[in-house]
């Protein structure tokens, strides 16, 4: 990422997150309170790149950094970092840096409509001039973070630390994990240079959980319960060249046990989002075989549900 340093904590260990939080009766509060910024805008710059870039928000402008992942570098400015996500991608100094040109573009057509920003104003650092904040950003197809994860932009990136009482950050880490693992099995992206597939998407995109994924990362079993009541139609994403399994919870197909999204789990007869959540923070599994090992998930319960699953796992 050209002009700006990322020598502080990946995620800043996974996040702290952000403004020194602390949960009290299931309550976010912190230090710093969120801002939420809608009909934020791009703003062109020679800084910008796949994980940061200039936000007009609010009649100001912002430079903000993603939380939780890191796009390679769209120069050689800093050799040293270049050697090492060329390192974690397997590629060649010269392929990494076609993969951040590649992720820069991405973020501009998904950040040329209108989007969301959320942020507390957390620190970024950088050597800009001006300040830089980490922030979630929501665009009109899901979270960015997460869809450059999917489509190999971007790597994970940062301890998978979890603040005292709050199970967000972690399982948030976790979809991340899931996200790169299968970005690796499609073979999209940087995991698809060797075979020519570096601009290749993945055959199924991050679903949008409900009409905010912010509201879904921070109260997760309200937002789960919300989409039982209302299911949302499924979207249709152009398969990458590379895979041809169809998408978890399409018509007549079965879940992948370390795949299915929180809505998809929940609208299952008997899984409520307890057991949902319980599921999601035990992958992954290496068979839906191991649904029995979950708490909650005693034998009546895993003979109502083990039907719904594809058999192996991830």
């Amino acid at each position: 990422m050209p002009r700006h340093s990322r020598r502080h904590s990946p995620l800043h260990a996974l996040v702290l997150l952000a403004c020194a939080w602390w949960v009290t009766g299931g309550a976010l509060q912190g230090a710093q309170e969120w801002i939420t910024y809608k009909d934020a805008r791009l703003v062109p710059s020679g800084g910008n790149d796949a994980d940061s870039f200039h936000v007009k928000a609010g009649g100001k402008e912002f430079l903000f950094r993603l939380y939780f992942v890191d796009a390679p570098e769209t120069d050689t400015s800093f050799p040293a970092r270049v050697a090492e996500q060329a390192k974690y991608f397997g590629l060649t100094p010269g392929q990494t840096i076609q993969l951040g040109e590649l992720g820069a573009r991405f973020t501009r057509e998904k950040l040329a409509q209108p989007f969301t920003v959320r942020t507390c104003l957390q620190d970024a650092r950088g050597r800009s001039r001006m300040p830089r904040y980490f922030a979630f950003i929501e665009t009109q197809d899901g979270d960015l973070a997460e869809l450059l994860v999917a489509n190999g932009l971007a790597r994970v990136y940062g301890a998978s630390a979890q603040p005292v009482g709050l199970e967000s950050p972690q399982r948030q880490w976790k979809k991340l994990e899931q996200l790169e693992r299968e970005a690796k099995q499609q073979k999209v992206g940087g995991w698809g240079a060797a075979e020519g597939s570096m601009a290749a998407r993945a055959a199924t995109q991050p679903p949008k959980t409900g009409p905010d994924s912010f509201e879904a990362f921070f109260h997760p079993t309200r937002a789960a319960a919300a989409a039982a009541a209302t299911p949302m139609p499924a979207a249709t994403f152009p398969r990458s060249r590379s895979s041809s399994a169809p998408s978890a919870g399409a018509p007549g197909s079965k879940l992948d046990v370390n795949a299915a999204s929180l809505e998809q789990l929940v609208a299952l007869k008997g899984l409520g989002p307890v057991l949902a959540e319980r599921i999601i923070a035990a992958r992954p599994f290496k068979s839906a075989d191991e649904l029995q090992n979950v708490k909650g998930i005693g034998p009546k319960k895993y003979d109502q549900i083990r039907e719904h699953f594809r058999d192996g796992g991830n």
